[in-house]
């Protein structure tokens, strides 16, 4: 009954993921969910309510939700799931985001799972090439070396200004490292962490520190 629940959320998703730009699309769930059994086969936790989570998570992102829509809710109603069960999957859901340094903590093992495994495929080379294709959905610089990152942000003003991609990295990329919640996910975090260091060395080196 889990599997059948699994697959037809799946099924469901993948047609709205496959509307969205390539930051946010089904090959980043894949990605997510990969990520996702890795760390769920060092710790102790609902399988189940994890998966659903995944797939779900980015449906109603802010970034791509229409006013009038709540795609979470009625993918949720479908599944007909228990209401802890319902509860528990918008719980992790609600600790998935970063919003600016704002997002909710993980209060649950299945919750810290899923936002390690989201903000794993956010750093490394995917999380480069991540930044680099949403900037370009938005028409944004790749760069702006006189441009000073923000420490402190609201929600609002961290989704909406139109900061260079690179910007983007010392504003949540290159935190991410320190924010993971279990020990996989700590560990996955190193090398891609050094990764993006190494890559921004390489292009400030390439255009010489230059706007």
């Amino acid at each position: 009954m889990e599997l059948e629940k699994i697959e037809r959320c799946q099924n469901e998703v993948k047609k709205i993921y496959d509307l969205f730009d390539a930051s946010h699309d089904w090959q980043h769930i894949e990605r997510v969910m990969k990520n996702a059994k890795t760390i769920l086969e060092q710790e102790s936790a609902d399988a189940f309510i994890v998966e659903l989570a995944v797939l779900l998570h980015d449906v109603s992102d802010p970034k791509y939700k229409k006013p009038e829509e709540d795609l979470e809710s009625d993918i949720l109603d479908r599944l007909e799931l228990r209401d802890d069960q319902r509860h528990h999957i918008q719980e992790v859901i609600g600790s998935v985001s970063f919003k600016g340094g704002n997002g909710k903590p993980a209060s649950s093992i299945e919750a810290k799972i899923v936002q390690d495994a989201d903000r794993l495929d956010a750093i490394g080379a995917i999380g480069i090439a991540r930044a680099f294709a949403y900037g370009g959905a938005k028409g944004r610089k790749l760069y702006d070396w006189h441009e000073k990152a923000r420490t402190e942000m609201t929600e609002q003003e961290y989704r909406n200004a139109p900061t260079s991609s690179v910007t983007h990295f010392y504003e949540k990329l290159l935190l991410l490292k320190d924010q993971m919640t279990t020990e996989t996910g700590k560990q996955m975090a190193e090398e891609r962490h050094e990764f993006m260091l190494s890559f921004l060395k390489q292009l400030q080196t390439e255009t010489d520190g230059n706007k």
